[in-house]
């Protein structure tokens, strides 16, 4: 499991604890984007051989950590964990079952219809990026942008990747798909927070994720 964190001191603990106690095999690998709160101090006693912190020296952006991060995995399969609490650890084996089985390579845990507290303009984009990634790539989804995004480690360690920022969800979906790859998706759990709760997500990262999609259409 990959957790890339920047300035969380208050979620980021329960996070892992969220996460500990999903009952699945896992290693834990969370990635400080240079947090400038609490959070280095928050994570370090938790450090234990099941999770291993790396701090990023400067903040470059929830893609980079991730990629950071996967340069150090092991496992067979791969989940993104955001440590904003919005998601639950709970929905982990039926988002690694359809690879464990054979299903699939890929699976995204949509939270659609609901989009449970989701702000209004936040549910329009992610109607619109779904949209498009399903005219763009045919990926017949119903949520592009979801956090949990789940790979056998073989077949995401074949994509390319150079995302910074959050167009790291963009970025894989366009190449996992033009790799002719499908896309499972299963229902989770979702509770939204707010930007004053926290939520790092703007507008302008909206429109880069638009532009990314629209981008990998033609580029590699």
């Amino acid at each position: 499991m990959i957790i890339p964190v920047y300035n969380e001191r208050d979620t980021i603990a329960e996070t892992i604890r969220r996460v500990r106690a999903s009952p699945v095999d896992k290693e834990i690998i969370v990635v400080d984007d240079a947090s400038t709160d609490e959070t280095p101090s928050v994570l370090e006693p938790l450090a234990a051989q099941d999770l291993k912190t790396i701090r990023q020296p400067v903040n470059q952006g929830k893609g980079a950590a991730i990629r950071r991060a996967l340069q150090e995995a092991s496992g067979d399969i791969i989940l993104i964990q955001d440590a904003d609490l919005e998601y639950d650890p709970a929905d982990y084996p039926k988002l690694i079952g359809p690879i464990e089985s054979g299903e699939a390579d890929v699976v995204y845990g949509t939270r659609a219809p609901e989009f449970r507290g989701m702000r209004f303009p936040h549910r329009i984009f992610n109607w619109v990026a779904a949209r498009l990634t399903n005219l763009l790539y045919q990926a017949g989804i119903t949520d592009e942008a979801t956090c949990y995004k789940v790979f056998r480690a073989d077949v995401l360690g074949q994509i390319p990747l150079t995302c910074r920022r959050f167009e790291f969800c963009p970025e894989v979906t366009a190449k996992v798909r033009k790799r002719g790859i499908r896309i499972h998706e299963v229902p989770v759990s979702y509770q939204a927070r707010s930007i004053g709760a926290g939520k790092k997500i703007r507008w302008w990262d909206g429109v880069e994720a638009l532009w990314a999609l629209l981008k990998y259409r033609f580029t590699d």
